[in-house]
This record gives structure tokens, C-alpha cells and sequence, in this order.
């Protein structure tokens, strides 16, 4: 595997057969053995030791949205389920006993997608040359291997866009095409104060959540469903862009994330889909729909945007995506 320090430029990475340009298959095998970790290789003990420098007041904060939200998920994507048990066969008789039943799609709510997730449309390739007739029984790309790892530890960044378009006078509407362009989020880091380090893990605050606790179920249905009418759907997000891709690759993030329904805008950019980039080509995770209203407001009290963070996603074996079960601690 390459040396951190060694790691290429965007327009430096080495040209992977029949593959387009920016893919880093095999940049982090080792010795020939496939690699199953991306960007998350950048996670190394030293850079872990570095983050816990972050931790100054001990405030904990989870970024995990409920489970049972969105309550109505968009692209027809179950909604959750939970089922509570008695185990007593009736009252007063054995002991008082409780089990409970979860049947999630990992797609419907707060979320790290994984390799398997996404692929590049034109190979139906994943990560590292997994086809995608391959996906439902390899062992390739499973999130149990970030389980494996030892989970995401390391260096959380809040870009909180919301506050600095407050303070820029931009007006825009979180459920709309709106783009975060590559400008924007070197302005924010700047007047944020925030210098980034490999191995960070970006995390983006566009406002979605925020406007769903407030809009009405009719408002929820109309712009995360298109109310039966996907084609109808739009959100903010960032840029689809070649400059977007060499930003946060030369940046060296291990995953990014944010509370947007996809990170990127949506509709995608047909000629430039940051997830294909992120999850296909480079192995790096994408968080979505997470909860970052609470870890916002902390920050802005502390006048500080990074914080230790630490992730413990399910242990799937074999498995496309999970809640991230993340944690932020400043």
C-alpha cells in the first residue's frame, strides 16, 4: 500500500485499464492481496493518536438521525420496523420479559453507504473490479471489514454550510438542485478557521434535516418521494464536478458525509457522479441523512469545527451499507 505522503495528486493517479481517469483501483493493495478499504486506509494508529487531541471539554454528541426517519423513505425504500416482544407467556406468569424486532433497508435513514452500494454505470464494476453480478455473494467490499479494521475512528470536519450562507446573504432551498461548489467549501474552511489533515473525516451540514423536522408530512412526501414521481426530485448537495472529484481526492479524506439525502446533488450529474468517485473508485464511504443539528450548534458554541469521531457500523458480513453509530467528541 502507498505511504500516505506518497499518495498522488488527482491528475497524477496512475491509469487503471479501461477504467476513466481519477480510479484508484489497486492503489492500496498490498503484496497483491486485494484491498477491501479504501480511503479508510488512511486511518492509521498515528493518525488516530493525533485526533484525540480534539477531545478539550469531553461533550459527546451522537449524529445518528432515529431509525424511523425519514418515515417515508424516497425510491420506494421499506420503511422501518420495529417490533416490540413479550417473551411472558401472560401477565403474572414467569418472568417479565422483553425482545425486540428491527427490519431496517439501510438506505432509509441516517447511513453509511459502502463499496458494494454504488458502482460505475458503464463496467458495473465496484470498488477494486467487483462486478456487479458478483455482489450478492462475495465477500468483497462487505462493510465487515471496516468492522474488521476496527471501525472509523479518527479527525471529524464540520463544514456547516447552512450558518455561512446565513452569513453570506445566499438564499437557497435545501430541497432544490442547489450546488456546493469547490469555492464554496475552501470559503467555508477558511472562515471556519479549519485546516484539513489526511485521514479527516468531511462532514457537511446542507440543512435537510432541519427543514424536515419542519415541514409537514404532505411537504416530506412531495419532495423525498415525488409523491410516487421520483423523476420529480431534487435536493442540495455537492457540485457534480471533475473539480469536486480532484478536491476532496487531494484533500486525502477517508470518508466524507453529511446530512444531505445524497451528498451530492440530486438530480446527479450525469457526467460526473461524485459517488462514483467516492464509493466505485476510490473505496471511500459516503454518510447521509445524518443528524448534525445538535453537533452544529456545539460547535458554533465552541468556535472550533473539529472533534474526535469514532463509528461503529453493523457487522455484516457481506453487507452494502449500515447506520453509522457515530459519535462526535469535542
Amino acid at each position: 500500500m502507498v505511504a500516505v505522503a506518497d499518495l498522488p495528486d488527482f491528475k497524477s493517479l496512475p491509469p487503471v485499464q479501461g477504467m476513466p481517469h481519477g480510479c484508484a483501483w489497486g492503489l492500496f493493495d498490498i503484496d497483491g492481496k486485494r484491498d477491501n478499504l479504501g480511503t479508510l486506509n488512511l486511518l492509521t494508529p498515528e493518525v488516530v493518536l493525533a485526533a484525540k487531541e480534539e477531545i478539550k471539554t469531553g461533550i459527546s454528541i451522537s449524529v445518528n438521525w432515529p431509525l424511523n426517519k425519514v418515515h417515508r423513505p424516497g425510491f420506494k425504500r421499506k420503511v422501518p420496523e420495529h417490533r416490540i416482544i413479550n417473551l411472558q407467556a401472560k401477565p403474572g406468569d414467569g418472568h417479565p420479559v422483553h425482545d425486540d424486532e428491527l427490519h431496517i433497508n439501510t438506505q432509509s435513514g441516517s447511513q453509511w453507504d459502502g463499496f458494494k452500494h454504488f458502482g460505475h454505470g458503464p463496467s458495473e464494476c465496484y470498488y477494486n473490479g467487483l462486478k456487479h453480478a458478483d455482489v450478492p455473494t462475495s465477500l468483497d467490499n462487505g462493510i465487515h471489514h471496516w468492522n474488521d479494521r476496527g471501525g472509523i475512528v479518527g479527525r471529524g470536519v464540520l463544514l456547516d454550510y447552512v450558518r455561512y450562507a446565513e452569513k453570506k446573504g445566499i438564499e437557497y432551498d435545501v430541497m432544490t438542485r442547489h450546488q456546493i461548489t469547490v469555492d464554496i467549501l475552501d470559503d467555508m474552511a477558511k472562515d471556519q478557521g479549519v485546516e484539513f489533515k489526511p485521514g479527516d473525516v468531511l462532514i457537511i451540514r446542507s440543512g435537510f434535516t432541519k427543514w424536515y423536522e419542519s415541514a409537514s408530512q404532505e411537504e416530506r412526501d412531495a419532495k423525498i418521494t415525488g409523491t410516487g414521481d421520483s423523476s420529480k426530485l431534487a435536493w442540495a448537495g455537492v457540485e457534480g464536478s471533475i473539480e469536486t472529484a480532484e478536491w476532496l481526492w487531494n484533500h486525502h479524506f477517508s470518508a466524507v458525509a453529511g446530512d444531505s439525502i445524497s451528498f451530492e446533488q440530486w438530480p446527479m450529474n450525469p457526467k460526473c457522479k461524485i459517488h462514483e468517485f467516492q464509493l466505485a473508485f476510490w473505496g471511500s464511504p459516503i454518510g447521509e441523512i445524518w443528524d448534525l443539528e445538535k453537533l452544529a450548534e456545539v460547535c458554533d458554541e465552541q468556535k472550533r469545527w473539529s472533534f474526535f469521531f469514532t463509528s461503529a457500523p453493523l457487522n455484516v458480513v457481506g453487507g452494502v451499507a449500515s447506520p453509522p453509530n457515530a459519535l462526535a467528541i469535542l
